[in-house]
């Protein structure tokens, strides 16, 4: 009897069943929600990186273009250092000088570029520079030239020299130099020499002839014109009034061109100064439209 109603019990408890499927929505809201937080991570890390990137861009040009001080820091360093007479005096002074540009160690380093048994002493005439360029973050690397008056006893002479330094400069616009002056070669004169050009054949005689005589007239006037003057036979902000006592002497070799339905001219034009007496040359490339009349337009 016992073992009967046992048997009972075990058949009706119910098997636990899993069952697959009843939250899909839910699954799917949350794979939706990460895979958004994914890409937005990722947009904001791209952009986070290009802003950064545009802002290191525009601070290293904004120091490249304001070079003005760094240049004239290193002027009034240069004249100090290539000036000296030999007497004591004179040297302990440019020692002086100099050290308030130069790091501890740059001081150390000069300390005896300059003695009192020198037979020379020297003048700077002029310093100019000839490049600033970023070397690190906050340090600029300056070549320069310096040209000197030497003398020696009785002997003058003048000499020039081409030499770079290091400049830092801190967050406040301080400035120290930290590598010391540097024979650097010189600027040379370059041996280009621009294609030869020539007027175009194509071009009607009668075409260049009617466009020189324009040119012609238009330079006598161009020296004095006022503004409303020149609008006769210039476009509007093409040239601007100079207002200079030039008188018109002549063109140096016209070369024309077909530019559409315009003419390119590429001129040198004669005037004579009449304040200095000189003769003054002046280059020209403008573009030329006849409508009624010969303009320049550009």
């Amino acid at each position: 009897m016992f073992k009967k109603k046992q048997v009972k019990k075990i058949k009706e408890k119910s098997i636990p069943v899993m069952k697959i499927g009843t939250n899909r929505k839910l699954v799917i809201a949350l794979w939706g929600v990460l895979i958004i937080s994914i890409c937005f991570g990722i947009y904001k890390n791209f952009t986070a990186i290009d802003k950064h990137t545009v802002h290191e861009k525009e601070t290293i040009q904004l120091r490249l273009n304001d070079t003005n001080g760094i240049e004239n820091f290193v002027k009034n360093f240069a004249k100090s250092y290539y000036t000296w007479s030999n007497n004591k005096e004179a040297v302990e002074a440019r020692t002086q000088a100099i050290n308030r540009y130069l790091t501890k160690e740059l001081q150390e380093l000069n300390m005896d570029t300059v003695r009192t048994d020198i037979p020379t002493s020297s003048v700077v005439n002029e310093v100019l520079i000839w490049d600033v360029e970023q070397s690190e973050e906050n340090s600029f690397s300056v070549t320069y030239e310096v040209y000197q008056k030497i003398k020696e006893g009785e002997e003058i002479k003048n000499v020039k020299g081409f030499y770079t330094v290091k400049v830092h400069v801190d967050s406040k616009g301080n400035m120290i130099i930290i590598k010391n002056p540097t024979i650097a070669p010189s600027v040379q004169t370059s041996d280009y020499e621009p294609k030869v050009q020539e007027s175009d054949a194509s071009i009607n005689a009668d075409t260049m002839a009617e466009a020189t005589e324009f040119l012609e007239t238009f330079f006598k006037l161009y020296p004095t014109a006022t503004e409303i003057e020149l609008s006769y036979y210039v476009g509007d902000g093409v040239l601007e009034p100079i207002g200079r006592d030039y008188i018109f002497s002549e063109l140096i070799n016209p070369i024309f061109t077909e530019e559409g339905e315009n003419l390119k001219v590429k001129v040198a034009v004669k005037f004579l100064d009449n304040q200095t007496k000189a003769t003054q040359i002046s280059q020209y490339e403008l573009v030329l439209h006849k409508d009624s009349n010969w303009k320049v337009i550009d």
